[in-house]
């Protein structure tokens, strides 16, 4: 059909079609904001929403409890050795030196020296009894930081019990919500399809078809990329249901349209060859035959061949002569190529 259309025809078509493509992407992005958008109607639900609040309050109080017991347990337990390992240092210092001094005792024998050696010893048995005393303080925050520890995991059990029981309430209200917001999508989008439809069946032809086109490329996003990603599964049930449905009305559509149409051409090769000349337009009917197209039958010919004149299908005519220079000229065109007479109307064949 391109081939029949004037150059200037040719780029305002390409141009309305750039109308069409960028009229339907801003009503693409604005269908889109929106879709996203309706999610917002509604909160979302949380899990805490469907837990006792009295029971969770008392179990997140005892859970934060906990942890600053044990968080202050491990403090004083990290203090407490540090002060172990400074008295386990002090006494080991002191008894290196007493052992070095008691080898001079040793060695000298000096009976004078006797009352230092018995205070020395008792300085020694003093930082024995520090370290003891050290590491009971260890040994006592170790068992305080386990028993913080201990019941931060009881309430941090307590809290989780609580979800536990919250999730079955929570994944069915949340089914619900979902449900819901795909409702409202569908309610957007459903109209919008069923819209397109009629436009295409009736106005895909009119003056503003870029608008036509680009509402309806609008409405199949619309309705195939912003809604079915959000389809509820309930187990795969509802796709393959929906995709059950929506082929069988796609397919009962196509047979239907493919019926009407056989039966149409039926009745149109039934018609004399003025009459279906007149239904079919002038550059559909070019278009055709550049493709070696029948323009009234839509089957395949040769268009090449010597002696075609008319359809061997359908037998409308193909051919015919100019009648004032009698050139064998195209049926169709409106002028002789030759001497740009007026064609005469076509004849029946005999």
């Amino acid at each position: 059909m391109s081939q029949s259309l004037r150059l200037s025809e040719k780029w305002f078509r390409r141009g309305l079609w750039g109308v069409a493509l960028v009229f339907g992407g801003f009503l693409t992005g604005l269908g889109s904001a929106i879709v996203d958008d309706l999610p917002k109607v509604e909160q979302r639900v949380q899990v805490a929403d469907f837990m006792d609040r009295a029971a969770t309050t008392r179990a997140r109080d005892q859970l934060r409890q906990a942890r600053q017991a044990r968080e202050d347990a491990a403090q004083t337990l990290e203090q407490a050795r540090l002060a172990h390992a400074r008295a386990q240092a002090d006494n080991q210092a002191a008894r290196e030196t007493f052992n070095n001094w008691l080898s001079t005792r040793h060695a000298t024998a000096r009976p004078e020296q006797d009352p230092p050696l018995v205070q020395r010893t008792q300085e020694l048995d003093g930082l024995k009894q520090r370290e003891r005393e050290a590491l009971a303080a260890v040994e006592a925050q170790q068992q305080a930081e386990l028993d913080a520890r201990q019941h931060e995991n009881q309430a941090q059990q307590q809290l989780n019990e609580l979800e536990q029981n919250a999730q079955s309430g929570w994944q069915a209200a949340s089914r619900q919500q979902e449900l819901r917001v795909f409702l409202y999508r569908l309610a957007l989008t459903l109209p919008l399809l069923v819209v397109a439809g009629w436009l295409f069946v009736k106005q895909r032809k009119s003056s503003a078809w870029p608008f036509v086109w680009g509402f309806i490329g609008f409405a199949l996003v619309a309705f195939f990329v912003e809604l079915v990603p959000y389809l509820p599964s309930y187990g795969g049930y509802v796709r393959y249901g929906v995709g059950i449905v929506v082929t069988v009305l796609v397919g009962r559509y196509a047979i239907l349209a493919l019926n009407r149409y056989l039966a149409a051409q039926q009745a149109a090769e039934a018609e004399p060859d003025q009459r279906r000349r007149d239904t079919l337009d002038y550059d559909q009917a070019l278009g055709r035959l550049a493709k070696n197209v029948c323009p009234g039958c839509e089957r395949p010919v040769d268009l090449k061949q010597p002696g075609l004149d008319f359809c061997p299908h359908c037998g409308i005519g193909l051919h015919d002569h100019c009648g004032q220079c009698h050139t064998r000229k195209n049926a169709w065109v409106r002028y002789c190529i030759s001497c740009g007479a007026p064609a005469r109307p076509p004849q029946a064949p005999a």
